[in-house]
């Protein structure tokens, strides 16, 4: 696999539209076994992600999304539903073993939200860098009721959505111009 700097940021966009070619699990699994390796605090990996693709899948989505972003999910081949797990740190004895790791977080609200929150939030960037990587296209999008969503997808779980991301192959006949980004002198400081 070669990427490039095109490829992963400069000439990709989110699709205006989809076509119709599915996503196997083999590419999803490809998906993971690339984002997976993307740093996060104390290796915490905080991400779970629903993969969705059935019609019954879709139809319980949509119910969760705003009207505007119905059409995306429902045209794409998959909406990933990026969640954070707030039970991550009961695998940091694994997941991070040279220390007591899990101590940093147990019984402690407020720091296991912002690691989840923040590393899932990661994640799920290297989710997009990854799909992008794989030629998949990406429609990143946070227009949806997150305790729906929640209830649908992760009820009697640990888990609640961050965002979700459509995935699949832009149909380029749909292809929106470019919106412009800011400059490096607003974005930025040299300090």
């Amino acid at each position: 696999m070669h990427t490039t700097t095109a490829q992963l940021f400069t000439e990709a966009r989110t699709p205006g539209g989809w076509l119709d070619t599915p996503v196997s699990d083999d590419t999803l699994r490809a998906l993971y076994d690339l984002l997976k390796w993307g740093p996060t605090a104390a290796n915490s990996t905080p991400a779970r992600f629903v993969f969705v693709r059935s019609l019954e899948g879709k139809a319980k989505l949509l119910n969760c999304v705003s009207p505007g972003n119905a059409p995306r999910v429902q045209a794409a081949p998959v909406t990933a539903i990026v969640g954070m797990d707030l039970a991550f740190f009961e695998h940091l004895p694994t997941l991070y073993p040279q220390t007591d790791a899990r101590s940093w977080y147990a019984g402690k609200d407020a720091a296991i939200q912002d690691t989840a929150f923040r590393n899932s939030s990661l994640q799920g960037g290297y989710l997009i860098l990854a799909a992008r990587a794989l030629g998949l296209d990406c429609g990143p999008m946070s227009g949806f009721d997150a305790a729906k969503v929640d209830a649908a997808f992760f009820a009697g779980t640990a888990v609640k959505s961050n965002f979700i991301c459509t995935l699949g192959h832009a149909d380029p006949a749909q292809a929106r111009p470019r919106n412009p980004r800011l400059p490096f002198e607003t974005a930025c400081e040299l300090a």
